[in-house]
């Protein structure tokens, strides 16, 4: 049980870092030119992630923890490192758009077009596995898979209007 509240007390307080990173980003950036787009549908990744956290608090901490699953959440969280440091002061949790600045292509955004989506949710997935929650892993992913197909396409056309002649990399 120690363990398992020492996974979740990390994991806990890196969400609560990276929210404090993205808000100031977000503020830097709308102080900059920036404006934010298709706001419309944060709250329902703010509800899901927060819930999600929130589960596994209530449901996993009396689960043994599979050593494996967390190894692949650790890889995960290293991707997530790369994607954070690719973006650097434009990486937020909200779209923002920086008029007149090209697309961000260093780092993992060379192989991929939204490689945080993809850490995001093999985190939803995984981090349940380190726990041997399979149902849960696989009820959000399937809602966190809604919202983010939600979330593409508003980025998507917002990137679009906003660079007409950039063309997205090759996925």
């Amino acid at each position: 049980m120690w363990l398992n509240i020492a996974i979740l007390s990390l994991v806990t307080l890196q969400r609560l870092v990276e929210l404090y990173i993205a808000q100031r980003n977000t503020r830097r950036l709308l102080a900059r030119g920036a404006h934010e787009a298709g706001s419309g549908h944060y709250w329902l990744i703010v509800v899901l992630h927060a819930a999600w956290l929130i589960g596994l608090w209530v449901y996993a901490r009396d689960n043994p923890v599979n050593w494996t699953w967390l190894f692949v959440y650790l890889a995960i969280e290293a991707l997530r490192g790369w994607v954070v440091a690719a973006l650097g002061d434009r990486w937020t949790t909200r779209i923002i758009v920086m008029p007149g600045e090209p697309l961000v292509e260093r780092g993992p955004y060379r192989y991929l077009r939204h490689p945080n989506y993809l850490v995001v949710a093999l985190e939803i997935f995984v981090l349940p596995m380190v726990f041997g929650m399979f149902w849960y892993a696989i009820g959000f992913s399937i809602a966190n898979a809604a919202i983010l197909y939600w979330r593409i396409r508003v980025e998507e056309e917002t990137f679009k209007e906003a660079s007409p002649n950039v063309q997205p990399p090759e996925s």
